[in-house]
C-alpha cells in the first residue's frame, strides 16, 4: 500500500476513534449537566416564587413573547406555580436593554393578581460595583409586594420611590423600568399565562 494511502487510513481510524470517544463522553455528561441546570433553575425560582404551591413550575411552562419583556418580542418561558390547580404565581425573565453596559436580565415572580413576589438579576454586564449592588444587597427586596397601583415607578431621582445607587442612576433606572414593563405585561396577560396548555421549555 502506498505510503500516502496508509497515512490516510491511519488518520481515518484515529478520527473514528476520537469521534467515538467524544460521543461516549457526551452521553455520560449529558445527564449530570441537565440535572445541574435543573437544580440551578429550581434555586432561582425558589427566590422569586411564593412557597405555597404544589405543582412543579419548571415543567408547567408556556412560551410567550412581548416587546415589554424583550425588544425582539422573543418568546420566553413562563414558569407557573399553582395550588390545587389554581393559579398562584408565575416567574419569567424580563430584559432591560438600557443598562449602563448593556442588557440586564431579571427573573421576576408575580403573584396571581399582580403583586411582585420577588426579583433576581440573573445576567448583566455592569461594572462589578454596580452589579454587586443589584445582586448582593437588599435592593431587590424593595420590589416585593409592589403593584402597578401601589408604587411610584421610578428611581427617586426621577420622582419615583426606588433607591438609586450612589453616583449611578442608569443601572437601577433600567431595572425599575424593565420590572414595571414586565408587571404591565403580566397584568394584561395573566389569564392567557395561566390557561394556555403547557408547552415545555424550548
Amino acid at each position: 500500500m502506498p505510503h500516502f494511502l496508509k497515512m490516510g487510513v491511519i488518520l481515518m481510524v484515529i478520527g473514528l476513534i476520537a469521534t467515538a470517544i467524544l460521543a461516549n463522553v457526551e452521553s455520560i455528561t449529558r445527564g449530570p449537566i441537565a440535572d445541574s441546570r435543573r437544580q440551578e433553575l429550581l434555586a432561582s425560582l425558589a427566590q422569586v416564587l411564593p412557597k405555597d404551591f404544589d405543582n412543579s413550575p419548571e415543567t408547567d411552562v408556556v412560551q410567550i413573547g412581548d416587546k415589554r419583556i424583550n425588544r425582539p418580542a422573543k418568546p420566553v418561558p413562563m414558569y407557573r406555580a399553582r395550588k390545587g390547580g389554581q393559579p398562584v404565581a408565575a416567574a419569567f425573565v424580563v430584559t432591560a436593554p438600557d443598562g449602563y453596559s448593556g442588557n440586564i436580565e431579571i427573573l421576576m415572580g408575580v403573584a396571581h393578581g399582580g403583586a411582585i413576589v420577588g426579583i433576581k438579576v440573573i445576567n448583566h454586564a455592569e461594572t462589578p460595583g454596580l452589579g454587586d449592588k443589584m445582586v448582593k444587597t437588599d435592593w431587590p427586596k424593595s420590589f416585593v409586594g409592589k403593584t402597578l397601583k401601589n408604587a411610584k415607578w421610578g428611581v427617586k431621582k426621577d420622582g419615583g420611590e426606588f433607591d438609586q445607587f450612589a453616583g449611578a442612576t442608569i443601572t437601577p433606572r433600567a431595572v425599575v423600568g424593565a420590572v414595571k414593563r414586565g408587571l404591565e405585561f403580566f397584568v394584561e396577560n395573566q389569564e392567557r399565562i395561566f390557561t394556555t396548555p403547557a408547552e415545555g421549555v424550548k
